[in-house]
């Protein structure tokens, strides 16, 4: 709160009456051209003759019915209610935004049509996911352009539904903001790690000079003046633990008071620091600056660099530097790309200087935005922000494996890692990239502030048996997997197996050894939560020779009679395992009898047995063309059915009465 309150009172002591013109509506309209849309949203609200600061306000009562009302000012009405809501939302201010939209999206002139689609994109940035879908379906339905918003709609659709499940399976992932002076008034971000030093972009206020910036609507038929404003990016060091209250904070000077500066990365020697530079009219580029220190003391001007990564009138930000000094990663609009913003790389030579840059391809980029990109050498994963995929909404962070020729499919890193609202810049404590800070405005009604993050895991160990006798088994293959990826161990003499993953859904174990049939155990999301950060599970493997019998136990019929009883299905449900986790081998199942009866009358009986399990198996979706049926009545005994004396056996007659099956390949 006390952040906001500062944010509110400094931002409207800068909002200065309109010195050309007086007219509200008209002042708002030349802040929301020259994206300034704070004061915008300010003006608005006084054309609106409402207070000026509405933050967390209610509609005011009769409001609506006041709209409805035929009369000259109803066009002037609905204009100033969705360009409020348009001001709001461009400075990230969803809450009040939603609201605003709620009341534009009813209106019957087509030039708001899109009150809808963003009235769905403020209920989703306020985590109000079930309504925001419905309020894009709703678009949907009126909406007959074949553009980007109906694009767009379909992936916010897919996003709702995908938040809604990630919010009710949280990620293991711990997050917290930072509490010290790190985050203050203004977006603090790019949170950067070097040595003991730790550095982050902030545009928090700044003594002004108190100088006067004249804005016009581009025509020049309406200007404004406004005090400059104090909030300046501008790029900070600081010394001491990020996680503590006791850290000094000191902004890296530069004699260039018109740029604003951003996004620093260095190279691993400390003496070249890359960062965002721009200024009011201008496009972003990225320049590099040299110390004669490895502390990075005493730093040059800012040099723009050239144009291989500098394309004219196109913007480049964001650069990020390989830890071991091998490639600058950045992100542009430059022409040759796939959507908006796209992520770009070039080479750097020992010397210092860069390659060409390349475009990282269209598996990474989108018809959207990609920025904020962060590559690790020794996991060879790429870390960045995207909005242009399914995604919580907003920026979500996204990892791809590979090495610069290849990538592979992104992988959203879901909840809580990303939020409804944009998540971006990811700097690790540690080469393993378990710890670290990100920038996330999730908290903010505006802002991007810096978030401590640390990966949990989950640690799976156990056995793999011989089924038979119990024994530890080599040199089986044992295979973890999620959703996303998978990981393989292979056991030692002792039979053991050890993961530990940072996932804790849908997870399956598979283990499989040569002339044994593998075993699949699958874990909900419930079953892992229940289970806490660690478990362990011994698990058998049965081995099998092809064309070898194997009986299965207890697989029992009424007297006489060909069809399985309730528990004998229940046994069979064995064999339906072994031949889901073997979707490949093919079977065939036998029946036996004893000697008891005419050998027609038991081969036809054991013909009718074996084919009713088969029936059962296939019922349960095991296909035809894995299983054959097979009477052999009473000529394959595997015990005597009557004892050396002539007298009868009943335990041999029981082993006899067996139903079989045998792998027939594999």
């Amino acid at each position: 709160m006390k952040l906001k309150i500062l944010l509110v009172l400094c931002l409207l002591s800068n909002i200065v009456s309109a010195q050309f013109v007086t007219n509200s509506k008209r002042v708002a309209d030349v802040y929301y051209l020259n994206k300034e849309y704070y004061a915008a949203a300010e003006y608005y609200k006084k054309a609106l003759q409402i207070s000026p600061d509405s933050s967390g306000f209610v509609v005011p009562y009769g409001f609506e019915s006041k709209l409805k009302q035929e009369s000259p000012k109803k066009e002037d009405y609905e204009y100033n209610v969705f360009q409020l809501a348009e001001s709001l939302r461009q400075y990230k201010n969803f809450t009040d935004a939603e609201k605003w939209y709620a009341i534009a999206k009813d209106f019957n002139n087509p030039k708001y049509i899109l009150s809808t689609f963003w009235y769905g994109v403020t209920l989703r940035a306020n985590q109000n996911y079930t309504e925001a879908i419905s309020a894009f379906e709703t678009f949907q339905k009126k909406y007959r352009a074949s553009d980007e918003y109906a694009a767009r709609a379909k992936t916010e659709i897919a996003s709702c539904k995908f938040a809604l499940y990630e919010v009710s399976h949280p990620r293991l992932f711990k997050l917290g903001r930072l509490k010290n002076d790190i985050n203050q008034a203004g977006s603090n971000y790019t949170p950067l790690l070097r040595g003991n030093n730790f550095y982050f972009t902030s545009s928090r206020p700044v003594n002004s000079t108190g100088k006067n910036v004249v804005l016009s609507d581009g025509k020049n038929a309406s200007k404004v003046t406004r005090k400059q404003t104090p909030y300046v990016n501008a790029i900070y060091e600081t010394s001491g633990n990020p996680l503590t209250g006791s850290i000094s904070i000191k902004k890296i000077p530069t004699s260039n008071k018109d740029k604003e500066l951003a996004t620093p990365a260095f190279l691993p020697n400390g003496k070249v620091m890359f960062i965002t530079g721009w200024s009011a009219k201008e496009t972003r580029k990225i320049y590099q600056l040299t110390s004669a220190s490895v502390t990075g003391k005493d730093w040059s001007e800012p040099i723009e660099l050239g144009g291989n990564i500098n394309v004219k009138g196109f913007n480049a930000m964001q650069p990020s530097v390989s830890k071991n000094g091998k490639y600058l990663i950045f992100s542009s609009d430059r022409p040759g790309g796939h959507g908006k913003y796209d992520l770009w790389y070039c080479a750097i030579r020992p010397d210092g200087s860069l390659g060409q840059a390349i475009n990282m391809g269209n598996t990474i980029n989108t018809s959207g935005d990609e920025e904020a990109p962060y590559y690790n050498v020794k996991t060879k994963k790429l870390l960045y922000s995207s909005n242009g995929k399914v995604g919580l909404g907003g920026f979500d962070f996204y990892e791809s494996d590979g090495d610069f020729d290849s990538w592979s499919e992104p992988r959203n890193l879901g909840y809580p890692f990303n939020s409804s609202k944009d998540d971006l810049y990811f700097t690790p404590l540690d080469d393993a990239d378990v710890e670290g800070y990100i920038s996330s405005d999730r908290e903010s009604l505006c802002c991007l502030e810096i978030f401590h993050l640390k990966r949990e895991y989950l640690s799976i160990r156990g056995r793999i048996l011989d089924c038979k006798d119990g024994k530890p088994l080599e040199n089986a293959v044992v295979t973890l997997a999620d959703s996303l990826q998978q990981f393989k161990f292979t056991t030692g003499a002792d039979g053991q197996y050890n993961f530990r993953v940072n996932s804790n859904r849908q997870l399956k174990i598979t283990a499989e050894k040569a002339q044994y049939f593998t075993k699949n155990l699958s874990y909900s999301y419930d079953q892992l939560a229940q289970k806490d950060t660690l478990f362990s599970e011994e698990i058998c493997l049965i081995p099998y020779k092809k064309d070898e019998a194997i009986v299965l136990k207890d697989v029992l019929y009424e007297f006489d009679k060909a069809e399985l009883t309730a528990d004998s299905k229940v046994k069979m449900d064995y064999l339906y395992n072994i031949l889901v986790d073997n979707p490949k081998i093919e079977i065939e199942l036998s029946s036996h009898t004893d000697s008891k009866g005419t050998p027609a009358y038991n081969l036809d009986l054991s013909d009718r047995r074996a084919k009713s399990c088969v029936d059962y198996l296939l019922a349960k979706g095991i296909p035809e063309n894995r299983m054959k049926s097979k009477g052999y009545g009473m000529t394959k005994p595997v015990a005597p059915n009557k004892l050396p004396n002539g007298k009868d056996n009943p335990a041999g007659r029981a082993l006899n009465r067996r139903t079989e099956f045998k792998v027939t390949k594999d």
